[in-house]
């Protein structure tokens, strides 16, 4: 559902090379993290065992360039609209809208908290270092903890 809303985001056809691209890149995250959670060999990951697989990835930032990398550069990828490997505040607020409901007053002030060095646009290590804080990061009042909407006081 992710790839549909960030698809439709984009106004890419489902055939296009954006949509090839996002479904392939999101079939390799559940072939390299999501599939190897099965525990019991089922074929299927259950609740029980997707909780302790994303807390096994996700306690261990030795994991996060094989497996969350890929992921992290495919959405930079899709939401840097006009390729020019940035991401400014129109391109995160389109996209976030869209796909994580993100209302646009809250999208305006993560950005801002997100964009480190000030300069209008998130650049590739901007956007890792947010990734990579939201799920590894212990600091509750890191600005990267609301990089999906703003947490509620």
């Amino acid at each position: 559902m992710m790839s549909e809303r960030y698809i439709a985001a984009r106004g890419a056809a489902p055939d296009s090379e954006t949509a090839r691209r996002l479904n392939d890149g999101m079939d390799g995250f559940w072939t390299n993290v999501i599939a190897p959670m099965d525990q019991d060999g089922d074929g299927k990951v259950d609740l029980r065992e997707m909780i302790a697989g994303f807390r096994r990835v996700l306690t261990d930032p030795a994991l996060y360039p094989q497996q969350i990398a890929p992921i992290t550069n495919l959405f930079f990828d899709l939401t840097d609209l006009d390729g020019d490997d940035k991401i400014d505040q129109g391109e995160f607020q389109l996209i976030y809208d869209a796909v994580a409901d993100v209302p646009g007053e809250d999208c305006a002030e993560v950005f801002a908290t997100l964009d480190l060095d000030g300069s209008g646009a998130l650049d590739r290590a901007e956007f890792h270092k947010a990734v990579a804080e939201f799920f590894y990061g212990n600091d509750p009042h890191a600005p990267a903890n609301h990089l999906f909407g703003k947490i509620a006081d």
